[in-house]
This record gives C-alpha cells, sequence and structure tokens, in this order.
C-alpha cells in the first residue's frame, strides 16, 4: 500500500523525480570515482557510463524504446535528458565563458580549438565510414560525437539523425573523454604539459571538458582552468561548425 502511494506520488512528479535521481546519481559517482580510482576517471564519465547502462536496462526491462523512462517513476528522465534541456545546459556554459580570458591564449589557443574540432570529426568520421556507415547525416553525427558527447547529439538533432546513431556519437565522445582523463597524466612531460599556455592549447586540442579537467587535475590541478576554459569554447565550436560547415563536407565527400 506505501509502496504504490509513494510510486505514484513519484510517477505523478516525474520531473522532479528525474532531477533527483540524477542528482543522487551525480553524488554518488563523483565520490565513487574519489574512494575507488582517486579522481583520475571523472565523476561526470563514471555517471554518463552508468546512465548508458540503466537505459539499456530500462530497454530490457520494460520492452520498450525509451529505455529507463518507459519505467513509470523515470518517466521525467526523457524530459530532462531531451533537447530542451540539453540546449539550455549548452547555452549557460556558453554564458559561462569569457571571451577576454580566451585571449590571453593568444592566436596558437584559437587555433587550436578549431584544429581540435576538425581533427576529432575527421577521426569519428572515418571510424564511422570504416563501420559502415555511408549517409552524410549518420556519419556527421559520429563525427561530432568524436568531438564531445554534447557536439554530437546536437549535431544529430539538427541534422535529423536517428536516435541510434545519436546514441553512438555519445558514446564515441565518452570513449575519448575517458581516453582523455587516463592518458593525459602519461603524456603530459613527453608534450610540455606543465604550463598554462600549454594547458589552454592542449584543452583546445581535445575538447571535452571533463576529460581535460579530470587529466589536468592529475597531472597539476593549477592547470586546470586554463585547459577547461578552451575546452568550453571547443564545445561551441564544435556545435557550430559540425552541423554545418563540416556537415556540408562530408556530404560533398560522400555524394
Amino acid at each position: 500500500m506505501i509502496s504504490s502511494i509513494i510510486e505514484n506520488v513519484l510517477a505523478n512528479n516525474a520531473l522532479i523525480t528525474a532531477f533527483a535521481f540524477i542528482g543522487i546519481l551525480s553524488f554518488s559517482t563523483n565520490k565513487l570515482s574519489d574512494v575507488l580510482i582517486a579522481g583520475r576517471i571523472h565523476g561526470s564519465a563514471v555517471a554518463i557510463t552508468l546512465g548508458l547502462v540503466l537505459a539499456y536496462v530500462g530497454g530490457v526491462v520494460t520492452g520498450g524504446s525509451k529505455g529507463l523512462a518507459d519505467i513509470s517513476i523515470f518517466a521525467g528522465v526523457a524530459v530532462m535528458g531531451g533537447a530542451m534541456f540539453r540546449d539550455f545546459a549548452i547555452v549557460s556554459t556558453a554564458f559561462g565563458a569569457d571571451l577576454s580570458a580566451l585571449k590571453k591564449a593568444g592566436l596558437v589557443g584559437s587555433l587550436s580549438i578549431v584544429i581540435g574540432v576538425i581533427l576529432s570529426f575527421s577521426v569519428g568520421s572515418v571510424v564511422a565510414v570504416a563501420f559502415g556507415y555511408t549517409d552524410p547525416v549518420s556519419v556527421a553525427t559520429i563525427g561530432a560525437g568524436a568531438a564531445t558527447y554534447i557536439v554530437g547529439p546536437v549535431t544529430g538533432t539538427a541534422l535529423g539523425a536517428s536516435s541510434e546513431v545519436i546514441a553512438l556519437s555519445v558514446a564515441a565522445g565518452l570513449i575519448k573523454s575517458v581516453t582523455v582523463m587516463i592518458g593525459t597524466p602519461f603524456v603530459a612531460k613527453w608534450i610540455g604539459l606543465n604550463n598554462p599556455t600549454s594547458a589552454m592549447i592542449y584543452g583546445g586540442l581535445m575538447g571535452t571538458t571533463s576529460g581535460v579537467a579530470g587529466g589536468l587535475a592529475a597531472t597539476d590541478p593549477k592547470l586546470v582552468p586554463y585547459g577547461a576554459m578552451t575546452a568550453t569554447f571547443y564545445t561551441g565550436v564544435g556545435c557550430l561548425l559540425a552541423p554545418s560547415i563540416l556537415f556540408i563536407l562530408v556530404r560533398f565527400i560522400l555524394s
């Protein structure tokens, strides 16, 4: 009786339930990251991985197509994870960046952002083609996902990609994020990643904010703000270039 009442309350306030659920999940994964792996893999990456697993489990259990959101008490997750809230998050990130701060990185720092987006997009697109994707929309979406797991869904939604392809773009971005987190401390010495300028350039080339922040935190915490700053701009530039100029280039090459 009590359980059914609680279930009804949670289901009838689905969006509030979703916020509470995601908050608890994020808090837990951040703690797990700190305790189990000393923060070497950022809590956000752990949360995304766990979220993908839960989405799969939800789909298998219910036989639905919305993952965890097919379970009534988690229906609000579909709204919270939808395009509207995603775009709000992107806009808020952009408003948090300071253009005057980017100027401190100089021309090289600015170019690193553009080069980083194009390079990641190109690698992701080549991998997509290698795995059998030939339509420009899917290739561009997966390529954008290789830039970051935010740029991928933004590009896929703008171009009308299928939900399966958008999910692949998120997975590609997640793999990149975790790889950057783990690999940064090991390559830092060899690439001279030991000062603010190099951190800004590195953040511009890699682009994944959580990956760069986690990797630099494990290398030298003092470098985190510099790398995260250019990585933030990277996301904005990726959202502009991927569904427009880069997609046109992909369509031209594959036509």
